[in-house]
């Protein structure tokens, strides 16, 4: 049994079954016992290895597509270069490295970062030192200026609800006790949610529908700030346009294991409904596009080859392996999808169709 599993236990004996957001939240970010303030989370010692942990060149050709929508949108002389959720600071580390050459680009630049956890912010601030990063708690808390966003594998680690559609209508997934071990429920009676209303004529009794609120939010804040103060978001996560079914995840010592199995020790993520995400936004989006299709819109294989001629041996063998990772659609290719927000008033960004 875990340190956070007794906790988790004593709070529905006392109070009665919680959402599966409340107990995603206290898995993931508990101050004592959670797992991004716990573990080492990245990496090669950690559950999961990021894109820009694979190749610099995952971070290079993104800071290159937003430098590039910064100058397209008439290079402000002060804006924000905003992370949402910057694990040890290697993708924004990437985008200050790659354009580090354009002229104005770092001097206009306020870097800020979005993370909840204390241990990542440590590590990012570390990482980041020379370029003055500044956290903040959420998006609205951002200075009026333009923002030039970029969020990898953020929405995913978001808590969700689960909604199960049954004959008297959609009943909450919640986690209760049965015998002194966590168990899945559903609510009695039915909740009504206007967010769930269209999905009814797609499903059929029994189906599993996941809401990203606080996703929904960010995402919203995200569009109200930059249509009214210019900039772009590029949002890569795992997921697809519209998602149906129980996708919530564990990894646990790098193996997918049961949810309820291990709470503040494994990674829990769900995937990414980007209809959802995107919906009432009030800026524009682009088209859903594959994270291989876009990186090779952005030239990531010219970029690869560049690098291999530095190259040799185990280094080489391990950098074609890298591009292969990132851009084959049997990897990370097609699961991951990536989508861009941008003001009304201009095109979509470098890589993306609107």
């Amino acid at each position: 049994m875990t340190a956070l599993a007794p906790l988790l236990k004593q709070r529905i004996a006392q109070t009665g079954p919680i959402a599966i957001s409340e107990y995603m939240q206290t898995c993931l970010l508990h101050p004592k016992h959670g797992y991004y303030t716990t573990q080492a989370v990245f990496g090669q010692q950690g559950d999961f290895v990021t894109a820009p942990e694979i190749s610099q060149m995952f971070g290079e050709l993104l800071g290159l597509c937003l430098a590039q929508t910064w100058q397209d949108q008439g290079r402000p002389d002060r804006f924000i270069l905003l992370e949402l959720g910057p694990g040890r600071g290697t993708l924004m580390a990437d985008i200050l490295h790659a354009t580090r050459t354009l002229d104005g680009f770092h001097a206009g630049a306020q870097i800020h970062l979005l993370e909840a956890s204390p241990q990542l912010r440590a590590l990012q601030k570390e990482k980041l030192q020379p370029f003055q990063p500044v956290w903040a708690e959420q998006v609205a808390d951002l200075p009026n200026l333009p923002i030039f966003c970029i969020a990898n594998e953020f929405f995913d680690a978001l808590p969700i609800r689960q909604f199960q559609f049954e004959a008297t209508g959609w009943h909450e997934r919640l986690i209760g006790l049965k015998d002194g071990a966590f168990h899945i429920g559903l609510t009695s009676a039915p909740t009504h949610l206007p967010a769930l209303d269209h999905r009814v004529g797609e499903v059929q009794i029994g189906d599993i529908v996941e809401l990203n609120t606080g996703g929904q939010a960010i995402a919203k804040q995200l569009g109200h700030h930059i249509e009214a103060q210019g900039g772009a978001a590029l949002l890569i996560d795992y997921g697809d346009w519209e998602t149906l079914g129980d996708t919530l995840q564990a990894v646990y010592q790098h193996d997918i294991t049961e949810f309820l199995s291990a709470p503040g020790l494994a990674d829990l993520s769900a995937h990414v409904d980007f209809a959802a995400l995107v919906s009432n936004l009030a800026c524009k989006h682009s088209r859903l596009t594959p994270q291989g299709v876009l990186l090779e819109r952005l030239g990531i294989t010219a970029r690869a080859q560049a690098l291999a001629k530095r190259l040799s041996g185990m280094a080489l063998d391990q950098h074609i392996a890298a591009h292969k990772r990132l851009t084959h659609p049997a990897e990370m290719g097609n699961l991951f999808k990536a989508i861009a927000l941008y003001p009304s008033t201009t095109h979509a960004p470098a890589g993306f169709t609107e």
